[in-house]
């Protein structure tokens, strides 16, 4: 059966996203988790590292533990850390902000943020940190006013006060203030007030004057101003020309991405699509109706070409280029979990997370194989203390995919097409400064005989998976095994490749 070349197909062009973005491979951490320093000194009533997470207790994680651990982060190839949020607050999530200007002392204070933004430069690692500008905390001062003096407050404006009393820590009366789903710890600021615009604008310049590389924007959404966030993007430019601004926007984010707004987005359509394809037959259907994805729909390899296809299209490709791609984060069940356990599903996930266009993000641990159910088992310790507890073979795993992306400019800002799919094979090419690489991969448990026109291709190098595909007369061919992925680099004759088209699968059986 010879199958045409499929439509999808991507090129980047001309950049006025930040340009190292596409370059990074992102890591998450959420600092009360990771690591913790003695040089921080500990509040008296933390949980034991080593038990199960809770939903409001503290596990004492701090910023000079992450210091401590770059070693680590670096050999697995990071080179972008992306913090939930970090500012002073009273939860260990602290989406509960109480003072934007300072670094929760817990974590070791604005000092700790400035000496882990000097260590990770020294290596040439970005920071991020989550901004929180929808909404504030009881214990943020304003709100804390209006608490204290109630109709007499000077910031009434502040916030959507509706009525007196607020009941702000009753559950018995109707909330008398707008809050993030109507939580009464998460008053909804109100960005119509000028004051309230001014303060969460200087927010965002004042980090980016200290030295952090960029804003990630939690529900930013429900700030439903355009004009707001222009100006926002218009402040943060001004200080860092490179900062990145990235929204957590779950679905159809065509507004916000048209370049005056947002560089990019958290891809979960992306996570939705590689999960739904890699796991069809295990995927965790009550967890991930528990959390923001909602829904997982289960792909054979047509299904998920055209879903690569639209994810391709959607935006334009400078966009495309620095998304925020990632399996799993703070807000969802661990990525193990969410496959159901099946390793070889995560494994083709994390092939496609690392070699699709944007930018891919590890949640921290998700490289040891942790696994956790919605919050807050997926906001476990890092097992520092329990390396025998380590997948090691799923870090190498990582590890050798995140080099190969650091390696080879192709996985990183090159075009992108999809080759073929058929069944439960699904191939593509990266191709950029005169390099082609072909990703193959087949989620079924059974080997599948595949056959590739390869004009131009002088040899095929294997760079990873545990089987490699011959080439002889122009053609490359051979057995995919089951539930595997592999990555090859045509060794090109320069003329014949700049004349022949990308290769394609002629033949699946």
């Amino acid at each position: 059966m010879r199958l045409k070349p499929a439509a999808a197909c991507y090129m980047l062009s001309s950049m006025d996203t930040p340009a190292w973005v596409k370059d990074a491979v992102f890591y998450q951490i959420f600092p009360d988790r990771f690591a913790k320093s003695v040089r921080v000194p500990k509040a008296g009533y933390l949980e034991l590292w080593d038990t199960p997470p809770t939903t409001h207790g503290y596990k004492g994680g701090d910023l000079l533990g992450v210091v401590e651990r770059l070693d680590y982060l670096q050999d697995v190839g990071v080179t972008a850390l992306y913090f939930n949020p970090i500012f002073q607050s009273g939860s260990n999530h602290r989406y509960h902000t109480h003072d934007y200007y300072k670094v929760d002392p817990m974590l070791g204070g604005n000092e700790a943020l400035r000496r882990l933004l000097d260590a990770a430069h020294a290596r040439g690692m970005k920071v991020v940190l989550d901004g929180v500008f929808n909404h504030a905390s009881r214990g943020f001062f304003q709100f804390h006013d209006i608490l204290e003096n109630g109709p007499q407050s000077a910031y009434l404006d502040w916030f959507h006060v509706r009525s007196f009393p607020l009941y702000a820590y009753h559950d018995h009366g109707t909330l008398g203030y707008s809050a993030w789903w109507n939580l009464p710890a998460l008053p909804k600021f109100n960005t119509d007030t000028e004051a309230v615009r001014e303060f969460l604008w200087n927010v965002g310049t004042y980090w980016l004057e200290f030295g952090i590389d960029g804003w990630r924007l939690d529900v930013p959404n429900e700030i439903d101003d355009a004009a707001f966030w222009r100006e926002f993007r218009r402040r943060c430019r001004a200080v860092n020309s490179a900062c990145y601004i990235v929204g957590e926007i779950w679905d159809d984010a065509d507004r916000w991405l048209q370049g005056d707004q947002f560089d990019a987005v958290m891809n979960y359509p992306f996570t939705r699509a590689a999960f739904g394809f890699s796991a069809a037959r295990t995927l965790e259907g009550n967890e991930i109706r528990r959390c923001g994805l909602q829904h997982i729909t289960p792909l054979d390899a047509p299904a998920f070409a055209r879903e690569v296809e639209t994810l391709l299209r959607r935006h334009r490709p400078e966009v495309t280029g620095v998304q925020l791609n990632l399996l799993s984060s703070h807000d969802t069940p661990r990525a193990l979990t969410i496959v159901g356990g099946d390793e070889t599903a995560l494994r083709l996930s994390l092939f496609l997370l690392l070699t699709f266009p944007g930018a891919p993000c590890l949640y921290y641990g998700d490289e040891l194989g942790l696994s956790g159910r919605h919050d807050p088992a997926c906001r476990q310790a890092m097992p520092w203390d329990d390396p025998a507890g380590w997948n090691e073979g799923l870090r190498r795993y990582i590890k050798t995919l995140v080099a190969l992306r650091h390696r080879h400019p192709a996985l990183r800002s090159g075009s992108f097409k999809t080759l073929a799919a058929a069944g439960s094979l699904y191939a593509f090419a990266r191709e950029a400064e005169g390099e082609r690489l072909i990703g193959v991969l087949n989620v079924s448990e059974e080997p599948v005989t595949v056959s590739f026109a390869a004009e131009g291709g002088q040899a095929a190098e294997l760079l990873s998976g545990e089987e490699a595909l011959t080439l002889r007369g122009g053609v490359l061919g051979g057995t995919v095994k089951g539930r595997s992925s592999l990555l090859l680099r045509l060794v090109l004759d320069n003329k014949k490749a700049r004349e022949s088209p990308a290769p394609y699968i002629e033949k699946i059986v």
